[in-house]
């Protein structure tokens, strides 16, 4: 078991301020010269302009290349509806409750959780729902420990429903989404995952070892697998009539090491977030690197 375990770690590690001394919670790392850079270029486009007016629009961006994360973020704290991106939430609560030993770990539920997260089967994470319980689940992501959901920083993820026709729905206690989320959340998300932060260790590594890989070759990852097609991509997406969500981690050879969130509400969301991963590596590419496509 040691040795699967040094194997995972060797195989996902990404080289950023995992060390206990540097390491500060990312709401105290906004870089002003980043947000305003990300505010700045984000208004030159008019329909986005718009949508981020209307708060239909949000993104979060955390550059990881340097000493320290970098945290910039438009609508941080509007939650949305995020379809499918908020199984991550329910992750969290599984490998949460393998911990508190709520929940037996088995090669079944193993299946499961990949399945959730990487073809973003809706019969998997429903049946993860039923075995944790939606109760428990909330109160995961409502723990102080974690702050996943916070009513004081605007919401955050939130899982209300089954991803099923039937069963009871919950709406989130400030503006009753089933299935939400904030970027300020979400991006809190894989950075204590880049920084094994999450629960443990190890439990970060298990839980970015379901996220590797993605196996939906569209919004974010399509704009990666053109521009950089050899690096690591840890990935969760969403998509439910005009609703359009994506998260993912990039790692690189050079300077791609970074996380990127996104949600639309707009008929044009899917286009919206490719241009969107096009335009937040033009903000963050090193001079040097300026005009490349494949870094690798």
């Amino acid at each position: 078991m040691k040795h699967v375990v040094l194997i995972l770690l060797l195989a996902a590690f990404i080289p950023v301020i995992a060390g206990a001394d540097n390491w500060q919670p990312l709401y105290e790392s906004v870089d002003p010269e980043l947000q305003k850079a990300l505010e700045t270029r984000l208004s030159k486009n008019l329909e986005w302009k718009k949508l981020i007016a209307r708060k239909k629009m949000a993104i979060g961006l955390v550059d990881l290349s340097g000493d320290a994360p970098r945290f910039a973020r438009i609508n941080g704290n509007q939650m949305m509806y995020a379809a499918s991106l908020p199984k991550i939430a329910i992750s969290i609560a599984a490998y949460a409750s393998f911990e508190d030993g709520s929940l037996k770990e088995t090669p079944e539920i193993r299946q499961d959780l990949g399945d959730m997260i990487r073809v973003s089967s809706n019969s998997a994470a429903t049946r993860m729902i039923d075995r944790i319980g939606m109760k428990k689940i909330q109160t995961v992501l409502k723990d102080p420990k974690f702050g996943f959901y916070d009513e004081k920083r605007g919401g955050g993820l939130w899982v209300g429903k089954r991803f099923a026709s039937s069963g009871p729905r919950i709406g989130d206690p400030i503006y009753n989404i089933s299935h939400g989320a904030t970027v300020t959340q979400v991006c809190r998300v894989f950075y204590l995952l880049a920084t094994r932060k999450l629960i443990s260790p190890e439990r970060s590594e298990q839980m970015l070892d379901d996220l590797v890989d993605p196996h939906l070759h569209h919004k974010f990852v399509s704009q990666i697998e053109e521009r950089a097609p050899n690096a690591r991509m840890y990935r969760k997406s969403g998509t439910w009539r005009q609703y359009h969500a994506d998260s993912i981690m990039v790692q690189g050879t050079r300077w791609r090491d970074y996380i990127l969130v996104g949600l639309v509400e707009s008929e044009n969301g899917e286009a919206i977030l490719r241009t969107m991963l096009q335009v937040v590596e033009e903000l963050i590419v090193p001079p040097e690197y300026a005009g490349g496509i494949d870094d690798n």
